[in-house]
């Protein structure tokens, strides 16, 4: 009896994945709150949690805020009304910090490579290993990837605004793999939701979860799980 066929191809999830959204105390220095109190860190913390790991439908959100938000990650538009609506929610009903700190998330400064992301794009890449990216997000995050020097070792990027579709459907995933011309079945998808990135598994992807936490504490993490799948010699 022959095993699963091993991957020859991986694709991976941006954020919380390959890079990380992490703040910056100075990103709060003027901005205050709806009384005209500072943001304390746990607070800061907290806005920045709901930023880049959002569950549902957060609190307080209705009508046309509710339906942008349900739908940010398929327009830029939308994407910023939505993040707008969760920031006034959170205590920043001044529209102007509001922006300030919204505008952060489109600043590829912003995103923190994880402390191996780059030398395993290089590997895989100088391994001839085809590299796609997932991601549920409204803005192009070639320029992040562009910023660390590594966009030319990306052979796909699905973005949920330019495909039109949010994972876990397929037809994101789709996006990906038809670029890089290798099957379901040989490819390997690293993410850190079980739900959405794991919804490559529909196709016959494998999977692999990593968790999203400070980039300070993952530092073998995706190495290990391509090395884990044979995608890279041990």
């Amino acid at each position: 009896m022959t095993g699963p066929t091993p991957p020859r191809g991986v694709l991976f999830d941006f954020s919380g994945t390959l890079f990380r959204f992490e703040a910056r105390d100075e990103w709060f220095a003027e901005l205050r709150d709806d009384s005209g109190a500072p943001f304390d860190a746990a607070r800061q913390s907290e806005i920045i949690r709901r930023m880049v790991a959002p569950v549902g439908i957060p609190d307080g959100i209705f009508g046309d805020d509710r339906i942008a938000w349900e739908r940010r990650d398929l327009d830029p538009e939308l994407h910023r009304a939505g993040y707008l609506a969760l920031l006034r929610e959170a205590g920043m009903g001044n529209t102007a910090h509001a922006s300030s700190l919204y505008n952060r998330v489109l600043d590829p400064s912003s995103w923190v490579p994880f402390h191996d992301t780059v030398a395993v794009l290089q590997k895989l890449a100088a391994s001839d290993v085809p590299i796609g990216i997932v991601s549920n997000i409204a803005f192009d995050l070639r320029k992040v990837l562009a910023l660390h020097g590594v966009e030319d070792l990306v052979g796909a990027c699905a973005l949920s605004y330019e495909v039109g579709a949010i994972k876990p459907d397929p037809q994101i995933f789709r996006a990906a793999l038809d670029p890089l011309g290798v099957p379901p079945t040989e490819v390997l998808m690293v993410g850190d939701s079980e739900t959405a990135d794991g919804g490559a598994r529909d196709l016959g992807c494998s999977f692999a979860l990593v968790h999203d936490v400070p980039a300070g504490d993952r530092p073998t993490a995706l190495l290990d799980a391509v090395t884990a799948h044979g995608l890279l010699a041990p």
